[in-house]
């Protein structure tokens, strides 16, 4: 081989690829990425569907779909919830429970025996003391028929939205403290939207 063949290999060799060449592969790997960020959001999806269908058909949880503000913040309007089937509530658990043909949303505050207060002020007082209510954005009375003091009825549980400005609940006679048979159960998970999504207290 001499030394011109020589340049020439080295020549060929050397040769960079053209800005058209560079493009294509750029836009290939661009591709590459979002097809590979799709899946990932399909996969999530159907992650999250099949977990709601089995939870579902265990038959121990009920899905349901938040419509209204009365539990905001913890709650908004459009969120999926499941609730726990069980009759036994503890104080500061959200509660579902049939009233007028479907289910209502509401927090536990009181139970039989217990002596509950509110104060103009949107203050809740439960045997004397008053309760912590971290949940709540505002306090308020809201729309009150009950007179207080009111003791909670054998077996039964008073409850509150969090939106108490326009929550209807136990402070309405026509709804007062909740039966052991009208509840359902307990909110346990959110699972809608996917950014709230998580295990609920």
């Amino acid at each position: 081989m001499d030394k011109e063949e020589r340049k020439e290999e080295r020549k060929e060799t050397l040769e960079i690829p053209s800005i058209e060449l560079l493009r294509a592969e750029l836009a290939r790997e661009e591709a590459k990425h979002s097809f590979r960020k799709t899946l990932w959001n399909v996969a999530v999806v159907l992650i999250v569907a099949a977990a709601i269908t089995a939870l579902v058909a265990t038959r121990i949880f009920v899905l349901i779909k938040i419509n209204g503000n009365s539990m905001e913040p913890a709650l908004e309007s459009g969120e999926i919830v499941f609730l726990r089937q069980t009759k036994e509530i503890e104080t500061g658990d959200i509660v579902g429970f049939y009233y007028g043909g479907r289910v209502l949303l509401k927090r536990a505050i009181a139970s039989s025996g217990d002596c509950v207060e509110m104060d103009r002020d949107g203050n809740v007082y439960v045997n004397g003391e008053m309760i912590d209510e971290p949940y709540l954005e505002e306090k308020s009375l809201g729309k009150c028929e009950v007179e207080f003091p009111y003791i909670v009825p054998e077996g039964m549980t008073f409850v509150l939205g969090d939106n108490r400005a326009i929550s209807i609940d136990s402070r309405i006679k026509s709804i007062g403290s909740v039966e052991k048979e009208q509840i359902v159960g307990k909110v346990v998970f959110r699972a809608w939207p996917l950014a709230r999504m998580g295990i609920m207290h």
